[in-house]
């Protein structure tokens, strides 16, 4: 991710989180369906968590950094 302005970087996370939330409802869905499918269901949790990291990236280049 190249640097980016502080503006920008709120617009990505914003974007991330509703994908976010998005893959937690078709995780639920899948999971509580009769015939779910496993592999989907792995691929989607794995998205998840490959976007839960990307957040805490943006979330931590977000927090200024202070010299001691």
């Amino acid at each position: 991710m190249q640097v980016q302005d502080p503006a920008e970087l709120n617009q990505r996370l914003a974007e991330l989180k509703v994908e976010h939330r998005d893959l937690d409802t078709a995780i639920e869905h899948l999971a509580a369906a009769i015939t779910r499918d496993e592999l989907q269901l792995t691929r989607l949790k794995k998205r998840k968590l490959l976007l839960k990291d990307t957040i805490a990236r943006i979330e931590s280049r977000l927090i200024p950094d202070l010299d001691a």
